[in-house]
């Protein structure tokens, strides 16, 4: 279970995961060591799974995203899957309940090369078919 202080911690971690282990400390009014032994356990733990890095917004800016739902082939689910995490443009996937049974969270650095992802991700084997929604806007982002 995640006390308070975790939740403290887990907050300042989502809105800057660089933060010092002093700066942390501060934040929280807690030792150093405090902090080091709780974001150890939180790892151990699973609660987090690792850190990563937001892209600045002049960089995103440049960039191009869609949604892509996608309807599998069910009995080749598993090779689909595979497939498609090797793609580096796909952020996230999730499967969902409805018509399609994926969406493809994807990004490239300009239209074309996001129509020829849409192509590389339509031609793969599993894939019945696609509908995507090019992001036009973020509104906000958590």
């Amino acid at each position: 279970m995640v006390g308070k202080q975790d939740e403290k911690l887990l907050s300042i971690l989502r809105t800057n995961a660089r933060a010092s282990i002093s700066d942390l400390a501060r934040a929280l009014n807690l030792s150093r060591s405090t902090v080091q032994s709780r974001m150890l356990k939180l790892e151990e733990t699973g609660v987090i799974k690792g850190y990563s890095v937001d892209y600045g917004e002049a960089y995103l800016n440049s960039m191009v995203a869609a949604h892509v739902s996608i309807k599998v082939k069910q009995k080749l689910t598993t090779k689909t899957n595979i497939e498609l995490k090797q793609i580096d443009a796909i952020s996230q996937l999730y499967a969902i309940s409805g018509e399609f049974d994926l969406i493809a969270v994807v990004q490239a650095q300009n239209l074309e090369k996001l129509s020829h992802l849409l192509d590389d991700i339509g031609n793969l084997d599993g894939v019945e078919r696609t509908t995507s929604s090019v992001i036009l806007e973020t509104k906000f982002n958590r």
